[in-house]
């Protein structure tokens, strides 16, 4: 056996790693934080909302 034959299946390791990461790395961007972002944005809209619902909405108190 040569060096060389031995080199190959590292090569080919390495090729196959940084594909499965960049598959990785694109569906993290791609499927997750999207969604994580929404549900954040939401999540806080909807806190916001109930506070309102409970406390009034923000601004100087009403006079009588």
């Amino acid at each position: 056996m040569t060096d060389q034959n031995i080199a190959q299946p590292a090569e080919a390791q390495r090729r196959n790693s940084r594909m499965s990461e960049l598959f990785v790395f694109l569906t993290i961007v791609v499927l997750i934080w999207p969604v994580v972002a929404v549900g954040v944005v939401g999540g806080y809209g909807f806190l916001v909302w109930m506070t309102q619902m409970i406390f009034g909405p923000p601004g100087p108190p009403l006079l009588h």
